[in-house]
């Protein structure tokens, strides 16, 4: 498995109401991507829920590597060129990955912790699956992962929420404007 996200800043006037249309074009055509296990599009206001700009962003899940590079490096990625420029693409290793009992998402969360370096990463995968344990028996908890991002030696952790964005008390949040997630069937199997 392999995660992937890229953020577009965007102007303050910029009409954030282009990227709902955008994503709602857009998003069917990744409802039976193989080899994917969601991409959740989503977007920041300024102004709202913390967020000190606009931006569009993609979130990946995949559950596969082929998947990923063929999406890289064909016609879909084009096209994010192509309508914002070519972006820097943050990457994770997921290490642990929660699904809840929610039927559906309209918010993401994003946490970004550094990795002491004296961390025993066996513990740190132990934790890390309790947390997210604790954090899907929520009602309204779509998914809880966590992932590493191995050049930075940080933890990022995501949660998708059935309930709209609000502002949350540590790292960020993004309404989500369309989310497709074809692979979530082979998760909960997997689980």
């Amino acid at each position: 498995m392999f995660m992937m996200q890229y953020i577009h800043r965007l102007p303050a006037d910029y009409e954030m109401d282009k990227l709902a249309r955008r994503a709602a074009s857009l998003g069917p055509d990744w409802d039976d991507t193989p080899g994917l296990g969601f991409k959740a599009f989503i977007a920041q206001r300024r102004g709202e829920n913390g967020a000190i700009n606009n931006a569009y962003s993609s979130l990946y899940l995949w559950l596969d590597d082929e998947a990923a590079s063929d999406f890289i490096t064909g016609e879909r990625f084009q096209k994010v060129i192509d309508g914002f420029g070519r972006p820097a693409i943050e990457t994770w290793l997921p290490l642990d990955i929660h699904l809840g009992s929610a039927t559906g998402a309209r918010a993401v969360y994003r946490e970004d912790v550094l990795i002491d370096p004296v961390t025993d990463f066996s513990t740190l995968k132990r934790s890390e699956s309790e947390r997210n344990t604790s954090i899907v028996s929520q009602a309204g908890t779509y998914a809880a992962v966590t992932a590493i991002d191995l050049a930075n030696w940080r933890l990022s952790r995501f949660r998708l929420s059935a309930e709209a964005a609000s502002t949350p008390e540590r790292g960020s949040a993004y309404d989500i404007l369309y989310l497709a997630n074809p692979g979530i069937p082979a998760l909960v199997a997997a689980a």
